[in-house]
């Protein structure tokens, strides 16, 4: 990952290598940089260390599911306002309320066209109120306990 500070960052989790990699190259194409977790307490971690400006998470993962690594991120003053995406592949009746409730921002069922995510992504960090947060978090001014 080359990090370009003029690029968004994104948190991409997701326990399937191949829909990483898949992903990874098209955001990376469409000017993101993007690192990569394998499970809920990878994305913990990553979230902490790289301070994304967005987060997409599977919610089937292992180790920790995607459930609980939003609620624990939403729940850390470092992480809380990093919005998360649920980028799953369960599209049953009260999922997606059920991930809001988890603290998802925002929800997309999978598979979904790389474009169709790329716009979600662009929708919410162009949002009102995204560019004050956005330039906290790049320039170090968060929360620095959890």
């Amino acid at each position: 990952m080359t990090t370009k500070p003029d690029r968004p960052r994104v948190l991409l989790v997701d326990d399937y290598p191949d829909a990483r990699e898949m992903y990874t190259e098209y955001l990376e194409f469409s000017g993101f940089d993007v690192v990569e977790a394998g499970n809920g307490m990878e994305a913990l971690q990553r979230a902490v260390d790289t301070t994304p400006d967005i987060i997409l998470m599977d919610l089937s993962l292992p180790v920790m599911d995607g459930w609980e690594a939003t609620r624990r991120l939403k729940a850390d003053r470092r992480t809380a306002s990093i919005p998360v995406v649920a980028l799953t592949g369960h599209a049953l009746a009260g999922i997606s309320e059920g991930a809001k409730k988890a603290g998802c921002d925002a929800f997309v069922t999978k598979p979904c066209l790389p474009e169709d995510l790329v716009r979600e992504i662009r929708n919410i960090l162009d949002g009102p109120s995204s560019s004050s947060v956005k330039k906290a978090r790049r320039s170090g001014k968060h929360a620095k306990s959890s």
